[in-house]
C-alpha cells in the first residue's frame, strides 16, 4: 500500500475537501498539521522539489503578508521562499498531497488524483 500524507489546515474548507476526497477512494493520509507542528527548512525544500515545482508554489499569494515580505517581487530567491516559509507557515497553499509518485499543491482540488496511487 502506498502511503499519502496530507499537508492539512483543518480551518481551510480546500484542504477539509481534499481530506473528504482521499478518504471517498478509501485512503486514510498521514496529516502533517503544519501550523500545529511547522516543517524545517530541509522539509519545506523536500515538499517544493517533490512538486516539481519552485518553492515559490507553495505561497498563498493572495495573502497581505506575501506582499509584505516582498515575496511579489521577480527575483525572490528559493532561500528567501523556504525562510517565509519557516518563519510565516500561514503562508503555505495549502493542501498539498504527497506519496511516492510526488507531491501536488491541490488547487484546483482534482490535482492531488495526479500522485494518487
Amino acid at each position: 500500500m502506498t502511503s499519502v500524507t496530507l499537508y492539512h489546515n483543518p480551518r481551510c474548507s480546500t484542504s477539509r475537501n481534499a481530506l473528504a476526497l482521499l478518504r471517498e477512494r478509501g485512503i486514510e493520509p498521514t496529516i502533517v498539521e503544519y501550523l500545529k507542528t511547522p516543517l524545517t527548512r530541509a522539509q519545506w525544500q523536500a515538499l517544493a522539489q517533490a512538486t516539481g515545482e519552485p518553492a515559490h508554489a507553495l505561497l498563498r499569494s493572495k495573502e497581505p503578508l506575501y506582499a509584505e515580505l516582498g515575496l511579489d517581487r521577480a527575483d525572490v530567491s528559493e532561500a528567501a521562499v523556504l525562510d517565509a516559509l519557516v518563519a510565516h507557515p500561514a503562508l503555505f497553499n495549502r493542501p498539498v498531497v504527497q506519496s511516492e509518485r510526488g507531491a501536488r499543491v491541490a488547487r484546483p482540488i482534482e490535482r492531488l488524483l495526479e500522485v494518487l496511487p
